[in-house]
């Protein structure tokens, strides 16, 4: 294991005599990289005139944020001996209960961590990925492995820090995020952001990666280096998704890639499938201070029948534009976006049923949970609507074993690939857990 750790000044010398040090370069010439991040890129270098050698030296702007790395600077690291962990045969306290599709992937993971293999668990979105971890964390614990999960995200974090300590009462829980007191924690099981698997290198028996085609992951080589960097030589390597992107979904597909899906929800009942609505040039249209009739008659439906709403706009000038139309309608609908101050306010009160409708950007893609709501996407054509987004999306609606159906419409000014995928890829789920009877009817 080696990471950040530590030491007093007079054991440095001493676990260096002993080799349990190792220390790397931080910047290297030739060939241009940066030893923490993974970086190549020439043009995310800088100079600087070092005073610690009197030389003009290299350092990493990329990760910048985690402090200056140089040429002179030494990452130093631990490799000696493996701390031990006192724990019994079963770890965890978790009396519920898998359903058959999340039963057959558990058994997918456990396998992937005693074999030290690579996997993606390929689940529908409300499918209980964080349940079916469970089984595997505990066969990593009880044999003195260490743990890591990553998410891009730190509501995420914040949100499993309790749940997973409720699940393993009596492990040391590290959660790592920016500004976390838990940075110098030893742990044997710690949740972070991909950001703070920077800090770590070969460090981990298994690596669960979360969300995996979430932002800034999906696209941030640095993130994906950070991943592989903190991972023992020998270890295991799992995915969670609902989207995976189309080169994963092609390896799969070809056998390149091992994968196990979840292709039904615990409630046993299909996917909504998002139905396409032409809009016409609905933005034009909002400049004016009107809204497509269609849109309003699909507002004022769910209005009457008192059930909530999700709409999702590609702009946050366009969402409040829509704000100021729909509050014609009912004066307590409520819009939020990344930089809302009262954004958690806001989603407390949807959650308290005091909102009918809530206007969002693709903030609320993901990672927000109402039981009984319809869907809606104004302007679903917009580059903005991944394939991956609007997946997610449409997994807002039919989470709950209540109400476990739900309306999903994409009203559009002219349907795009994007869309049409996203729709494939909810029908092939669906089709495919009929197919394995993990869906009734």
């Amino acid at each position: 294991m080696l990471e950040e750790v530590p030491f007093p000044q007079k054991d440095i010398q001493e676990h260096y005599d002993n080799g349990y040090l190792i220390y790397r370069q931080g910047i290297k010439r030739s060939p241009l990289s940066c030893a923490r991040c993974g970086n190549r890129d020439e043009s995310w270098f800088g100079e600087f005139p070092c005073s610690r050698c009197g030389k003009v030296e290299l350092y990493c702007r990329k990760c910048l944020m985690m402090g200056r790395v140089s040429e002179c600077t030494q990452l130093v690291s631990w490799a000696g001996p493996e701390r031990e962990f006192n724990i019994g045969k079963e770890p965890h306290q978790w009396g519920g209960h898998l359903s058959e599709g999340q039963q057959v992937a558990s058994q997918r993971v456990v396998e992937a961590v005693k074999n030290k293999a690579e996997l993606l668990v390929w689940a529908v979105t409300g499918a209980g990925k964080t349940e079916v971890l469970f089984a595997g964390i505990t066969q990593a614990l009880s044999t003195g492995k260490r743990v890591c999960i990553a998410t891009p995200r730190t509501d995420v974090v914040l949100e499993l820090m309790p749940r997973l300590q409720k699940v393993f009462p009596d492990i040391k829980i590290a959660a790592l995020y920016g500004g976390s007191e838990d940075r110098h924690e030893y742990s044997q099981l710690t949740i972070a952001t991909t950001h703070q698997l920077l800090r770590f290198y070969q460090a981990f028996d298994v690596v669960i990666v979360d969300e995996v085609d979430a932002y800034p992951y999906s696209i941030d080589e640095t993130l994906q280096y950070a991943v592989r960097q903190s991972r023992k030589r020998e270890s295991s390597l799992i995915y969670l998704t609902a989207t995976p992107n189309k080169q994963w979904q092609k390896e799969c597909s070809l056998g390149k890639r091992e994968f196990i899906t979840i292709p039904a929800r615990f409630h046993r009942h299909p996917l909504p499938v998002p139905r396409f609505v032409w809009a016409g040039n609905w933005e034009k249209e909002i400049f004016k201070g009107k809204l497509p009739p269609n849109i309003i008659r699909w507002v004022e439906s769910r209005l009457a029948s008192g059930k909530q709403a999700l709409i999702f706009s590609p702009k946050k000038a366009a969402m409040e534009k829509i704000l100021k139309i729909l509050r014609k309608q009912n004066l307590l609908i409520e819009a939020v976006h990344a930089e809302d101050p009262n954004r958690i306010e806001k989603v407390m009160k949807m959650r308290n049923k005091e909102v009918p409708i809530l206007l969002t950007t693709t903030i609320l893609e993901r990672g927000v949970t109402f039981p009984y709501i319809d869907v809606a996407v104004i302007g679903a054509e917009d580059s903005v609507f991944t394939e991956s987004a609007l997946v997610q999306i449409a997994g807002r609606a039919g989470r709950s074993a209540e109400y476990p159906t739900g309306d999903v419409t994409f009203f559009h000014y002219g349907k795009t690939e994007a869309m049409l995928s996203a729709r494939r890829q909810i029908e092939m789920m669906n089709r495919e857990g009929v197919m394995k009877g993990l869906i009734d009817g």
